[in-house]
């Protein structure tokens, strides 16, 4: 990869770092309202990482990542939102339904969280620029 290439990599990465981190925030503040409000933890959990994937779909689709000139809205949502959920929604679900015992339900929750935007970012890379790298 040139210089160039790396430069626009890490300010990709760093971009989706902070999108990243605003959606953790989203996610989660969701998910403990609606725990707080009686709701079932799959269920919070559920529609704490939806609010959060349409927040996340919004901002890095214009800020972090190319549009090409061939871009659909709907077709890169779709892509967006199925990846993520097998790789987001699918490694906060195993950690809610699994970690508890160990950790607690909210620390679930987040290590969840951190797993699934470590492996998200070339997913979503994949989704709006259709490449991985």
């Amino acid at each position: 990869m040139t210089e160039e290439g790396n430069r626009g990599l890490s300010t990709k990465l760093s971009r989706f770092a902070i999108v990243g981190i605003l959606n953790t925030v989203i996610d989660f503040i969701t998910f403990s309202a609606l725990v707080a409000l009686s709701f079932p933890a799959l269920v919070a959990n559920f529609l704490g990482w939806a609010v959060a994937v349409i927040f996340s779909f919004a901002v890095n689709s214009r800020w972090t990542f190319e549009r090409g000139e061939r871009f659909s809205l709907h077709r890169a949502f779709a892509k967006f939102a199925v990846s993520g959920s097998i790789i987001s929604l699918g490694s906060s679900t195993l950690a809610v339904y699994l970690l508890p015992p160990l950790t607690g339900l909210f620390a679930a929750k987040l290590i969840g969280i951190l797993i699934g935007a470590i492996l998200n970012f070339f997913a979503a890379r994949w989704s709006i620029e259709n490449r991985v790298i």
